[in-house]
């Protein structure tokens, strides 16, 4: 029997092609090694990078690493029920959460699963919590203040609709007071808010939750929580996820406020995946795409044209400090990638300032833009007097004889620091916020003890809502302070404090 080389050569390569055919199809692979919350998986060819796998025992993973020999996935759950050997299936999918007006009101994982007892979340569409960032042309300057009902950061650091913040400082130093604080001064504007706790004590959050309740504020909150218990892929996925459900609404027209709590240990999570996944560690060991990993996550925050629905995103990430080194690697990154940052001092905090906000560090640079004219109207100069103050203040330590000029503004600037501070939980309405500083700018109150300043402001308020309610209005519904409404107020005030006195 003679063999025909061409029949041969042409059956051989129809095998191979149906052999391949069949490799292909199966989109199987095999748990090669497992090990802190890591699966290095055999086969999986065509898996794409952060494509979302199911392990035995319903345990998801997502594929972090795309070798040419192997694939490195990081798991959503615990690894203790994989073992080497068994099989992985690829899904097709990204990582995808829920999204919607069913998340209000709730505290769920960073896969969207409901972690507070009140039943499954109802919800009708899911979105990839990874995508790119809304182009140039889709977007519009920040010019729509975003209150924060905190006198020190409207005053002179401001927010605006669409702005990217970073809250910075040290541990124990106020800064998760001043983003919560913020949510709560939302109450009533149409704004949802999104609150992402990364690494926290489960205590802490659901502290949090019940303060929140208490003040009626949930029902516009979303929290996403991945807790110091959670796996390492879960804290590196929350913060993701959180603007994920951010952006629907924000593509629906609507305002929302997302809080990064904070990305310090985002960066940190994201760090431990990377050398577990065998990837060059870099500066402070963390690898070196870091930097690229917050850009894409903020750069989701902005404000749409009127054409793309007028929708926006403020994120306020938060950032823990090291004795206060801004200068540090994580610290350098985000103030490079935000639009400004309210730092706080621990010298501030102990010394009873709260918050303990450093207005020479701190900066705002959508600026006055994102303030009303009221507001700019009575705070255009309270940073340089502050910054008069504090450099005064450090001469005064050298010598006892000082002029007249110097004591006015050293006593000005302690009545400006005694006037900025304010309790936690307890946001004002930005109106009253200009009335206080309104009365704080022209001296009213330079000639009070610093303990007097505060209960001065008080019932000045509690008196011009009751006696003088036409000219608070006045201030509300335009958002400036018309010449007819400041002589006006001036008289008011001169009239209140002389009977006090009296």
């Amino acid at each position: 029997m003679k063999l025909n080389p061409n029949e041969i050569s042409s059956l051989i390569k129809e095998q191979i092609k149906g052999y391949e055919g069949q490799i292909e199809s199966s989109d199987v692979g095999t748990v090669i090694a497992v090990g802190d919350g890591i699966a290095t998986l055999y086969g999986l060819r065509n898996a794409m990078l952060g494509e979302l796998l199911l392990f035995p025992h319903d345990v998801y993973g997502m594929v972090m690493n795309l070798n040419e020999d192997d694939v490195g996935a990081v798991l959503l759950d615990s690894d203790l029920s994989i073992k080497e050997g068994d099989t992985v299936k690829r899904t097709g999918k990204v990582v995808e959460v829920p999204v919607g007006d069913g998340l209000l009101g709730r505290v769920v994982s960073p896969l969207g699963l409901p972690i507070d007892e009140l039943g499954p979340i109802s919800y009708t569409k899911t979105r990839p919590i990874e995508r790119i960032a809304p182009g140039v042309m889709t977007r519009e300057s920040v010019n729509t203040p975003l209150e924060t009902g905190i006198k020190a950061i409207d005053s002179m650091i401001p927010i605006g609709r669409g702005q990217r913040e970073l809250i910075i400082g040290d541990r124990q130093t106020g800064k998760t007071s001043i983003a919560i604080d913020t949510i709560v001064n939302q109450k009533g504007k149409n704004v949802k808010c999104v609150y992402v706790a990364i690494g926290q004590k489960n205590s802490s959050v659901a502290s949090l939750v019940d303060r929140l309740k208490q003040k009626g504020c949930f029902d516009y909150v979303t929290v996403v929580n991945a807790s110091a218990s959670e796996p390492a892929p879960q804290q590196y996925i929350a913060p993701f996820a959180g603007m994920a459900m951010a952006e629907e609404w924000m593509e629906q027209g609507q305002d929302v406020l997302i809080v990064f709590d904070d990305l310090s240990k985002h960066a940190v999570a994201y760090r431990t995946l990377s050398l577990l996944l065998r990837r060059a560690p870099g500066r402070e060991a963390y690898p070196g795409d870091i930097f690229y990993l917050h850009s894409r996550l903020l750069e989701r925050a902005c404000k749409l044209s009127k054409q793309y629905g007028g929708g926006s995103i403020t994120a306020l990430p938060i950032v823990e400090t090291q004795a206060g080194d801004i200068s540090a690697y994580i610290p350098t990154n985000i103030i490079s990638i935000t639009d400004g940052q309210i730092f706080l001092i621990t010298d501030y905090f102990a010394a009873g300032q709260r918050p303990a906000v450093d207005s020479g560090f701190s900066v705002s640079r959508v600026g006055s833009s994102a303030q009303t004219k009221a507001m700019k109207q009575v705070a255009k100069s309270l940073k340089i007097e502050l910054a008069n103050y504090r450099e005064n203040l450090s001469f005064a330590q050298f010598g006892s004889d000082l002029d007249p000029e110097t004591k006015r503004i050293l006593t000005h600037g302690a009545v400006v620091m005694e006037a900025l501070k304010q309790k936690n939980w307890s946001p004002m309405d930005s109106t009253d916020e200009v009335l206080e500083l309104f009365a704080v700018k022209n001296r009213y109150l330079d000639d009070l003890p610093l303990n007097e300043v505060n209960p001065f402001l008080t019932d000045l308020l509690k008196h011009l809502h009751a006696s003088h309610a036409d000219l608070v209005d006045s201030i509300k519904t335009k958002q400036k302070i018309e010449p007819e409404v400041e002589a006006a107020l001036n008289d008011a005030i001169k009239a209140f404090k002389a009977n006090r006195n009296a």
